[in-house]
């Protein structure tokens, strides 16, 4: 773990900015292997934000992109053969350059295909894993998952989860809500920023995914840890959806102004907003 990780709020804010500005200066590549559903939605997130996207789900050619990129967004929500096949061979490239990746366990639990896949690739021990609290605990071999991409369980209910599976990844895992829950091994950070027209827009969460792998690839040139990375890309996202709810009229004005307030939001407006608690994992507040 970076010894810049320190459990204070303070230092969440501070490195959020930082790598914001690092990845404004030198754009990230993000490779994601996402759901067909999506995918322009999610390219055009990572452009907003500043980071270049790349959507290459060809074996023969997953492994050899994700050596060249700055970071990996593999998502199950639509898992077809050929998906299937470069999310594997993707993750095996990343792992021998060092590429930081994140998974996204799409409604895993109680659909077979996918919950397997699931498992193999957590044997691959992700940078980040991002997922509500339903695909957190199924995953975690906790429950059955929730309803498709739906919920079942409050955030909290998959904290003990999220700390298990950051334990024996020796990463993070972000469990999305309406308090965002953070954890490594050792910290946790929760984040209550945010707008529930999020949850009205196809690839909303998806999306965050993506802008996870985009702050991992600018924190293999800083150093921060993968913590701090999805923490960073976790309040820049909810910071701008609160912008974008601010001058929408409903979920189709939100999609786009939520790509126009990702383009705008700079790193002072960070720590104006943000709403960012810590922990150590022992459950003593910072």
């Amino acid at each position: 773990m970076s010894a810049r990780l320190e459990t204070s709020s303070e230092s969440v804010l501070g490195s959020a900015a930082d790598l914001l500005t690092r990845l404004r200066a030198e754009p990230p590549l993000v490779y994601c292997i996402t759901n067909a559903v999506v995918t322009g939605f999610t390219a055009n997130v990572l452009l907003a934000l500043g980071a270049a996207p790349a959507m290459v789900d060809i074996t023969g050619e997953a492994g050899m992109f994700a050596a060249l990129s700055s970071g990996l967004l593999v998502n199950l929500g639509t898992p077809t053969p050929e998906q299937r096949a470069a999310s594997l061979e993707a993750v095996g490239g990343a792992r021998t350059a060092g590429t930081p990746w994140v998974l996204d366990p799409v409604a895993v639990g109680a659909l077979p295909v996918r919950t397997a896949l699931a498992q193999d690739l957590l044997a691959l021990r992700p940078t980040v894993i991002r997922g509500n609290a339903s695909e957190i605990l199924a995953l975690a071999g906790r429950s059955q998952g929730g309803r498709g991409v739906d919920a079942l369980d409050a955030t909290e209910a998959a904290a003990d989860a999220a700390r298990e599976l950051a334990r024996s990844t020796g990463g993070a895992v972000a469990v999305s809500g309406p308090v965002d829950l953070l954890v490594d091994a050792d910290h946790e950070i929760r984040i209550a920023n945010g707008h529930v027209l999020l949850t009205r827009v196809t690839g909303g969460g998806c999306a965050l995914g993506a802008v996870m792998a985009a702050f991992l690839g600018a924190a293999r040139r800083s150093g921060d840890s993968p913590l701090l990375a999805a923490s960073a890309a976790t309040l820049v996202y909810t910071v701008a959806a609160e912008d974008a709810a601010a001058r929408s009229e409903g979920p189709g004005s939100f999609a786009v102004a939520l790509l126009d307030a990702l383009d705008a939001i700079r790193p002072e407006t960070l720590a104006a907003r943000a709403r960012v608690t810590t922990a150590a994992a022992t459950g003593v507040a910072a």
